[in-house]
């Protein structure tokens, strides 16, 4: 077998990022096979364990969940991971010898009003990776994470030790937080000095480009789900019964419960839809819009009908029982939410915004609609559920989209970025 050398290793990691740049786009055109193909091929021929340091919000949000399902998919692979955060994140349910977690813990000084929570993150990062001899620092979110990093960079590079910095973006840290006049020039500093920065959709990377002056380029690596999961859960003992009768319908939300997931909008379409189809509601989730839209539903008096479950880590059990997803959010960069419905053979319907129209197909895994238009995404559930044959078509479409999102897809791409960045040290 022949031996690369060095220079001939680059121009292979620069090759697998130049595909990876547009891998989803061919995806859709020849379903992946060859560049599927040569990707496990190569990185069989060229595996190596790394040692990874992965930052992220440790709770149910979808950044948190992506990253820390990352760091466990990573771990199985063989490659030594470390999460680094304020508390373990909630999807983290064990420990092993490939998988680590550093608690990043915040001394309450009177002095502040605010804890510094980014030097103390700074600070940790440094203990981690020089203790630890880490090769790269992924960060999920640009603020404050991407900053914090910076700043870990440059205090290990003091002690003679080069760390390189992954970025991921995810929406919130572009969209709301990051394009806020008070933190925009912080974030664009973070963006830029960071060694490679990638975005969850295309929308994303769209909007990251408008928003600010970025000099990196962005790389579009899709998030992922775990298939399996999904296929595990619907083989369990499904308790619909226990939720509804045999002749209801069940329709589905999970969220934070923030503003911008508009779960007023999702009661409105449900009140609607049980006129005229018998259906029940599972509201997943808690959050700051929780008491607002507890109350509509008494308002409506249909109290009886809709089910509160608050946080759940039996997430993919509950959408076995469901027949549809209502998302009818302001912006969404990606749309896990409604991957995963889809994946557990969940119809969506969803508004037209952000990176959805990438993950829900109008017309073939649910419908699309404007924001704000409940009227339409109450007409479009009830053209979904108003005959078994024509529901079954949409769960069956909904699911087989899922393949390509599906972990094993998306993890070489990750690895790819980690191995080149190893590469260029």
């Amino acid at each position: 077998m022949r031996v690369f050398h060095s220079d001939e290793k680059l121009f292979f990691w620069h090759l697998i990022i130049i595909i990876m740049s547009d891998y989803r786009y061919i995806y859709n055109s020849i379903n992946g096979l060859v560049i599927d193909s040569f990707i496990n091929h190569f990185f069989n021929f060229s595996r190596i364990n790394m040692k990874i340091g992965i930052v992220c919000y440790p709770t149910f949000g979808g950044s948190g969940v992506v990253a820390t399902e990352l760091g466990m998919a990573l771990a199985d692979k063989g490659h030594e991971v470390h999460f680094i955060t304020y508390n373990q994140p909630v999807k983290l349910d064990f420990i092993s010898h490939n998988l680590h977690f550093h608690e990043v813990l915040i001394e309450e000084y009177p002095l502040f009003q605010y804890q510094p929570y980014e030097l103390a993150l700074s600070t940790k990062m440094v203990d981690v990776v020089e203790k630890h001899q880490l090769e790269v620092l992924h960060v999920h979110y640009a603020i404050p994470h991407a900053y914090a990093a910076f700043m870990a960079k440059q205090m290990l590079k003091e002690k003679g030790i080069h760390i390189k910095v992954v970025t991921t973006l995810h929406g919130t840290d572009i969209t709301l937080v990051g394009s806020h006049p008070t933190y925009k020039t912080a974030v664009e500093f973070s963006i830029n000095n960071s060694d490679v920065v990638t975005a969850v959709s295309r929308n994303l990377k769209d909007t990251t480009n408008r928003l600010f002056t970025i000099k990196k380029e962005i790389d579009v690596i899709y998030n992922f789900i775990d298939v399996d999961k999904y296929e595990h859960a619907h083989k369990e003992e499904c308790k619909r019964i226990a939720l509804a009768k045999l002749d209801e319908r069940i329709l589905t939300h999970v969220s934070n419960f923030r503003p911008v997931k508009r779960t007023e909008d999702v009661i409105r379409i449900f009140y609607q839809v049980q006129q005229e189809i018998p259906s029940k509601l599972l509201m997943v989730g808690d959050g700051p819009e929780r008491a607002k839209t507890e109350q509509l539903v008494r308002e409506l008096e249909i109290s009886d009908k809709v089910i509160f479950l608050g946080n759940s880590n039996e997430v993919a059990k509950i959408l076995c029982y469901s027949d549809v997803f209502l998302l009818p959010s302001v912006t969404e960069s990606f749309g896990l939410a409604a991957l995963e419905a889809m994946a557990a053979s969940t119809a969506v319907i969803s508004t037209n915004t952000g990176g959805l129209p990438e993950v829900n197909i109008h017309g073939k895994t649910g419908f699309l609609s404007e924001l704000g238009d409940v009227n339409d995404m109450a007409k479009n559930t009830i053209s979904i559920l108003k005959d078994d044959e024509t529901l079954l078509r949409f769960k069956q479409n909904a699911k087989e989209h899922t393949k390509q999102f599906a972990l094993k897809n998306i993890l070489p791409f990750y690895e790819a970025i980690y191995k080149s960045c190893i590469v260029r040290v």
